[in-house]
């Protein structure tokens, strides 16, 4: 979800000449109202489209399968389809429901030039998906008492200047500080790696507010970048070390880890995107060490899910009021109410609370989304710019939705 922000409300949009395809690359899921799907013509490589076909057919499951199988059919069914829609290489899913993770899969190409089929293990960035983790990880150090959400952020990030107004905690888990977003197809693109947060600060720290702090929501990964330095200021330890043993460890998120452009990363999904021509092909290099509580993780679409159940049941932020806080529309000075939590954008789903955050980054688009109530959670990840995933993990979540109570008994205990 690194994207470049338009006058709708979520920055300033970049105006070089030649940069609009660029700047939807990066927009499109960072937006809290749903985008268009995109990429609806066939794939231009006749060869390539049938591998695709032969992989998607293939899927690789994992574990003992607990999905029914005509929900498993049917979901399976609605991926497939989204797939040949977009010409997405490569779909990893893992689903929940009841609260315990019933089903995860790989589809597609993880790496068309080598023929590696996606698998359930396979890593993809996971995009602005790391915002809801770096918001669970600020709302434990609240628990702990070490970190107050209310306070300027200057008090746990003295490095930052201040603005004149006070930009606080929670308005940063919210995107209501006022912190601006990229301002140039270069910022997203970087290829400059940052050894520690602190120096990625840098690159915004000495720029004016896009508003009052408390007065609009404005999406920003930078605002993300401070938290993860409180965390670091709050926790004594740094933000990476932090997430391995309060988050990945407790959660079971045996696999996520920082993402680096040049290390060696098994499982890794090659990214795509597509030319102005329309033609497939290896997506740009850009190093995500910049911001990486706003976007810089690497993951598999089970930990993600693993990390949404984690949290539902209290592992990760254990009182109630606190995870209610995050899945609560945020009010501007106004009175008016926005439809983002504390790291979660909010939505319904045939009446049903859901919680949701996208990501879209150079080669990658995720989407966790999840129904507290009904313990409902969908994982996807793939590895194509641009594509939406949004609807596809709605529809997903219907079909989870409707599975009897009895039936998921019935399935969980034969395992």
């Amino acid at each position: 979800m690194e994207g470049l922000s338009r006058r709708s409300g979520v920055g300033q949009a970049a105006r070089h000449a030649g940069t609009e395809r660029r700047r939807d690359r990066l927009q499109h899921l960072e937006r809290v109202s749903p985008p268009p799907a995109v990429f609806a013509g066939p794939l231009r490589n006749a060869s390539m489209e049938r591998r695709l076909l032969l992989a998607i057919l293939a899927a690789q499951g994992i574990h003992g399968q607990t999905l029914p199988s005509p929900r498993r059919n049917e979901i399976e069914r609605l991926i497939s389809q989204e797939m040949a829609h977009q010409n997405i290489p490569a779909v990893s899913v893992a689903v929940a429901a009841g609260g315990e993770l019933l089903w995860t899969a790989g589809y597609g190409m993880a790496d068309l030039e080598n023929y590696v089929p996606a698998k359930a293990s396979t890593m993809y960035r996971t995009g602005s998906v790391a915002k809801p983790i770096t918001a669970a990880a600020v709302m434990q150090l609240a628990e702990a008492g070490k970190i107050e959400l209310d306070a300027p952020v200057q008090r746990y990030v003295p490095a930052f200047p201040s603005k004149g107004a006070a930009i606080t905690i929670r308005h940063l888990l919210g995107h209501l500080g006022g912190i601006r977003h990229y301002e140039s197809v270069e910022e997203v693109n970087s290829t400059r790696h940052y050894t520690d947060l602190l120096s990625a600060i840098k690159l915004f720290q000495n720029d004016p507010l896009v508003a009052e702090p408390g007065s609009r929501f404005h999406y920003t990964t930078y605002g993300y970048v401070l938290l993860g330095l409180a965390v670091e200021k709050a926790s004594g330890l740094r933000f990476m070390d932090y997430l391995r043993q309060r988050i990945f460890s407790v959660a079971g998120m045996e696999k996520t880890r920082q993402d680096h452009v040049f290390a060696i990363i098994p499982n890794r999904a090659r990214g795509y995107a597509f030319s102005k021509t329309g033609q497939l092909q290896n997506c740009s290099l850009a190093d995500t060490s910049n911001k990486i509580p706003g976007g810089g993780l690497i993951s598999t679409a089970e930990d993600l899910a693993r990390f949404a159940l984690a949290l539902r049941r209290g592992a990760l932020v254990a009182r109630p009021a606190n995870l209610e806080a995050m899945f609560t529309p945020q009010r501007l000075k106004d009175g008016k109410t926005h439809n983002y939590g504390l790291g979660w954008s909010l939505d319904k789903l045939d009446g049903r609370r859901l919680v949701a955050h996208t990501g879209g980054q150079q080669g990658v688009s995720t989407i966790l989304l999840m129904l507290p109530k009904e313990g409902v959670v969908v994982s996807l990840m793939c590895n194509l710019e641009l594509a939406n995933l949004r609807e596809l993990a709605r529809r997903i979540a219907r079909v989870l939705v409707e599975i009897p109570s009895s039936e998921l008994t019935r399935n969980l205990t034969a395992r």
